[in-house]
């Protein structure tokens, strides 16, 4: 059997372990530059629609909740200690998201009680509150998770086994559209054809289906009949480019805060291209101008950089992103946005397109980019940086309603008087 864990309300979960005063309080956590409401608490929901611009929210309402801005340092630690406590009690534990985690579970009598123990003893060991769905299937245990997370019956815990007539009975009631796989446009086009529920999409011919919409939906409804056929792996595939963006915290036209901007993603690049064990073949920059100031000059420049050999040294990365930024450029444009995307990625393993007079450089750079990597995973992310950055920089992510980085900042540390 194959279990999904999925921790409830994750970010206002994070922030309520810290701050016991909100509980069953409405928490909203926005997104960069404290702009739309990404994440709700239930109490939120009735209140403020997923998505809504913060500044749309009426007085009436700020008055009877709580904003944050997104604390992803908080969250993505938090995360990392429920999946290790989750791994004491299974060790095959496959992450997927930042809150949610594949478990296969074996050689478990009562796998009820066993998940059980799990959920209270994540709770207990983090704070964190988790639902947990099983089933025979990655796609049956995500429509087992999302019944244990909204019908209190199941008490956080929902095990649906195969062939049983609850299975059905749950699979009658589930909309085609809650299918994980299952988008917008394809629901759409089901329900024209009379396929409403998770049941009626089980009941037709996979090949069928697969030559009118795509191996995608066959192995959805191979899913539902009970047959594994999506694994973690094809999920999690390495990615063709990597793109690292984010809008600045307001409008600049400095060619110097742009380019620390352009520093940073460039920088960012890289690391996650070294932990996709890949190496770039060219370096993609753009700049945007705000579209929805129609006072204002619209210049949208990008320009591609191609890399002498591939590689994922973090300097030469920079280099070819400064290149670029400095043939597009303009004066007396004033920018809200910068981006670096890394371009045609390759596995690093085999690429040796070196001869033996650059063999040695390559050396040094692997062995500097891994001290690097090293020293920010352990002291904290930007501890060693190439280039100065400015922590007041226009380009700078504004997070005005940010709580404390608990768990990886000393500085930050929960005070207990």
């Amino acid at each position: 059997m194959i279990g999904l864990i999925d921790c409830n309300n994750f970010y206002a979960s994070c922030e309520r372990v810290f701050n016991p005063k909100l509980e069953n309080m409405p928490i909203g956590i926005l997104s960069n530059n404290d702009g739309c409401v990404i994440a709700r608490s239930n109490e939120l929901k009735p209140l403020v629609p997923m998505g809504t611009p913060a500044y749309q929210i009426t007085p009436t309402i700020r008055k009877q909740i709580t904003l944050l801005s997104s604390n992803y340092e908080l969250y993505g630690d938090m995360s990392q200690r429920v999946f290790d406590t989750v791994r004491h009690y299974t060790t095959d534990v496959e992450p997927y998201s930042i809150d949610e985690a594949f478990m296969i579970l074996k050689g478990f009598s009562d796998i009820q009680a066993h998940c059980q123990t799990i959920r209270s003893v994540v709770k207990r060991h983090t704070g964190i509150p988790v639902s947990i769905g099983v089933a025979a299937t990655r796609t049956l245990a995500k429509i087992a998770n999302q019944l244990a997370k909204k019908q209190a019956q199941y008490q956080g815990v929902c095990v649906l086994p195969s062939d049983s007539r609850l299975l059905a009975d749950r699979l009658k009631q589930f909309p085609i559209g809650d299918i994980w796989g299952v988008g917008y446009r394809i629901a759409k086009r089901l329900h024209v054809l009379g396929i409403k529920s998770a049941w009626d999409l089980q009941q037709t011919n996979p090949k069928q289906m697969r030559q009118q919409f795509s191996v995608t939906l066959e192995r959805t409804i191979l899913e539902l009949q009970g047959i594994s056929s999506i694994e973690i792996d094809e999920l999690d595939t390495p990615k063709q480019n990597i793109m690292t963006s984010r809008s600045f915290g307001r409008l600049t036209g400095n060619i110097d805060d742009i380019q620390e901007a352009i520093w940073v993603h460039a920088s960012r690049g890289a690391e996650k291209l070294r932990r996709q064990h890949a190496v770039a073949n060219g370096v993609l920059i753009f700049l945007k101008t705000s579209r929805y100031r129609e006072d204002l000059m619209q210049y949208n420049p990008s320009i591609a950089i191609p890399l002498l050999s591939p590689t994922d040294d973090t300097r030469l990365i920079i280099r070819a992103a400064q290149k670029g930024l400095q043939s597009i450029y303009k004066k007396g444009f004033l920018f809200m946005k910068s981006g670096v995307m890394l371009l045609d990625l390759q596995p690093k393993e085999g690429n040796r397109q070196f001869d033996l007079f650059t063999a040695s450089d390559t050396e040094r750079s692997n062995r500097l980019m891994q001290t690097i990597d090293r020293i920010n995973q352990k002291m904290g992310k930007n501890t060693v940086q190439i280039g100065g950055i400015r922590r007041d920089a226009p380009w700078q992510i504004r997070r005005e309603l940010l709580s404390q980085r608990y768990t990886t900042r000393w500085s930050e540390l929960l005070k207990v008087k």
